[in-house]
């Protein structure tokens, strides 16, 4: 069992959260999987099969190539000529309007020789037809060798050569080989690009009809494959056969409708594997730390970092962004890994991979590559007190994927056998490295938002240069080099047991922080006057006793963390201010003592750094009155204190074990030695007798 796992009674009210939390989590999770018919396979044309053997489940067609398609389409548009509709009405009227021409502008100067001759040739020109020159132009880009011609529903095929625009049909009308009879000047004179007009006009309609024809001669199938048929085998090289064979695979699946029973089947199967995981989850927090599920903001903290790296891959999957070895997932073991604990860190990110991979083809690779990748954060990352921690963090957790990659690409054989490497998804790899430096950036607002205390947080309140910490030494310069003697002591008792040592030395400097508002009535502040000499015994144990408020206050007012005012609040506990208390009962034997107060308001200690502080604080306070400073003497005291402590109840809600307080009063009893070590005397220098 673990120390940290705490069993208290759970209400009806916690286990409805809980449940409704997970369902929750569930919910969200199989709304955003992608759902559909593809095949869960990545592979290549030239590269090996790396799956198992495939075999077909159904009957489905296999699709010819991409190249034997276009052929075959480009053969099928050389058949193709577009309709037009041939305007017989152009025709006769702009004859007609040359003819009234003729006679109203050329005549008398001009014979009706050039009339007759005009009209011959622009009858010869419409009846061959005139096209606009944009259709014209279209046509010769599209490689069109010729057009159908209809004329009352009647169609003759022509090609490009014999028609005509607007520009050939007048270079016909003036080139004239019988200059004899017909001279250019005349023909110039009249005009005779005005009566030149396109009489063919595109028949959309009939055009796309005939290319839909053609288009449904085009046979995109070259065989089938049937049920139970063997396609590839595990390490065969894809070739093209066999490409197009698994490709075709994709499309059928991918427009074949699903029926009802396939679409539930599917949903079911997602439903289950999510909530098999995320209970999986929930059962280790249960067994090893319900402390946990107990905190709301832990739990928010965990919800949102196990799902938001799921719905990012489920996203890119489902819009084929890119690669999902861009997404940094190692932000979850290292957030977790500087807030809560190792083993949490772990078994959360490998959860949210799990989950992850559900979307995925190459499950096996990415769940490994993912997974030494979070081990190696969290082994990198032992302390979180220096940007270069992480930054050599990230350094090791890019070069342990790289290698992990690399090795699946040696199982492979890919590079033995086709000479080449998958750079894209090292690049990839590399840019994930860059992503995880933001981890930094995004730390101080996840401590705001979840009032979480990082490794650096408390190394920046251990500055002795805070505005607290310097008021303490210039105020109450007593009680700041007590509460510099507790942090030492605190943080070597820490070390042995292994708890967060950091934690209790920052702690230990503002666990006396509440002193500045009455200095000169604690001891160690004094200089020869004694304030409580002029009052009454309980008078003075409730300024002493007040210390923790006024503490709790100053701590609020600096917005100091709820972790460091808990060590505010409990460093004494519920124990008594004994001098007072005795002194109190002494002199009045007879009268029932109030015990309230003389009594700190606690609570006791919850945590195993809070029992450090408590027992660390009562010592160093204590060994100031020792007359002797011996082995003896200090291990005594020691002992004596702690085991009071032990017997009064005041670490029976903290998670510390037997071992863990004898360790403590061992190392107690060594460091108080060191600081109050005697020294040996010098002789004195003896003059010779004359």
């Amino acid at each position: 069992m673990s120390r940290f796992n705490h069993y208290n009674k759970i209400t009806t009210r916690g286990y409805v959260y809980r449940v409704l939390a997970a369902i929750g989590a569930i919910a969200t999770l199989v709304f955003f999987m992608p759902r559909g018919n593809q095949l869960k396979f990545e592979f290549k044309e030239g590269k090996p099969w790396n799956y198992p053997a495939f075999i077909a489940r159904e009957n489905f067609p296999i699709l010819k190539s991409e190249e034997l398609l276009q052929h075959e389409h480009d053969s099928l548009m050389r058949l193709y000529r577009p309709i037009y509709e041939m305007d017989t009405e152009t025709e006769e009227r702009l004859v007609m309007n040359f003819k009234k021409a003729f006679e109203d502008e050329m005549r008398p100067a001009t014979s009706y020789s050039y009339r007759n001759h005009i009209v011959e040739r622009l009858r010869r020109i419409y009846q061959a037809g005139i096209l606009s020159t944009d259709d014209y132009e279209q046509l010769k880009a599209n490689q069109t060798k010729g057009i159908v011609i209809s004329v009352q529903n009647m169609g003759s095929t022509h090609s490009l050569n014999e028609l005509f625009t607007p520009k050939t049909a007048y270079r016909l009308l003036m080139h004239e080989e019988d200059t004899t009879r017909y001279q250019r000047g005349v023909l110039q004179h009249c005009n005779l690009s005005r009566f030149l007009e396109p009489n063919l006009k595109y028949d959309k309609e009939r055009s796309l009809s005939q290319l839909e024809n053609l288009e449904k001669q085009l046979v995109r199938y070259s065989g089938e494959v049937v049920a139970g048929q063997k396609i590839i085998d595990h390490g065969d090289i894809v070739d093209e056969k066999a490409y197009n064979i698994l490709h075709s695979m994709q499309v059928h699946q991918e427009g074949r409708k699903r029926s009802a029973s396939e679409q539930i089947s599917q949903l079911g199967g997602q439903i289950l594997y999510a909530a098999i995981l995320v209970v999986c989850l929930l059962v280790f927090f249960n067994q090893f730390r319900s402390d946990y599920l107990q905190r709301p903001r832990t739990v928010m903290l965990l919800l949102l970092l196990t799902l938001v790296f799921p719905l990012l891959t489920y996203t890119m999957v489902k819009h084929h962004f890119l690669s999902v070895y861009l997404i940094p997932y190692c932000i979850l073991p290292i957030f977790l890994r500087v807030f809560l604990d190792s083993r949490t860190a772990f078994i959360t990110h490998l959860t949210s991979v799990l989950l992850s991979a559900m979307a995925l083809t190459s499950i096996f690779e990415f769940i490994i590559v993912q997974c030494v990748a979070g081990l190696t954060a969290i082994y990198a990352l032992k302390e979180l007190s220096q940007r270069s921690e992480l930054f050599r963090a990230v350094v090791l957790v890019t070069l342990a994927s790289l290698l992990c990659h690399f090795c699946f690409e040696l199982l492979r054989l890919s590079m033995l056998t086709s000479g080449e490497y998958d750079y894209g998804t090292y690049i990839y790899i590399i840019v994930n490295g860059v992503f995880l430096l933001i981890s930094y950036l995004l730390l101080f607002p996840f401590e705001r938002l979840f009032r979480f205390t990082s490794l650096v947080t408390l190394v920046e309140l251990s500055n002795t240069n805070n505005e607290i910490l310097r008021r303490l030494s210039e105020e109450a310069p007593g009680t700041f080099q007590h509460s510099m003697q507790v942090a030492n002591l605190a943080a070597e008792v820490a070390n042995a047991i292994g708890a967060k040592s950091q934690l209790v030395r920052t702690g230990a400097l503002y666990h006396d922080i509440g002193k500045l508002s009455a200095p000169v009535f604690f001891t160690e502040n004094q200089n020869g006057v004694n304030p409580h000499d002029n009052l009454s015994y309980v008078k003075s144990a409730q300024i002493i006793i007040s210390h923790v408020k006024k503490g709790l206050e100053l701590a609020e007012k600096h917005r100091l963390p709820d972790v460091i005012q808990q060590f505010i609040a409990t460093h004494h506990g519920t124990s008594k201010a004994k001098y007072f208390y005795i002194k109190y009962k002494n002199e009045n034997p007879l009268l029932q003592v109030d015990e309230s107060f003389f009594t700190y308001p606690g609570p006791n200690p919850s945590t195993v750094e809070q029992a450090i502080l408590m027992m660390a604080d009562a010592v160093e306070a204590a060994s100031r009155s020792l007359p002797e400073y011996t082995e003896e003497s200090i291990g005594g005291l020691v002992g004596k204190i702690v085991d009071s402590q032990v017997a009064e109840g005041y670490f029976a809600q903290c998670p510390i074990t037997f071992h863990d307080i004898d360790l403590a009063k061992q190392v107690l009893t060594q460091k108080l030695m060191t600081i109050y070590h005697t020294r040996i005397s010098y002789p004195t220098l003896e003059t010779a007798k004359q």
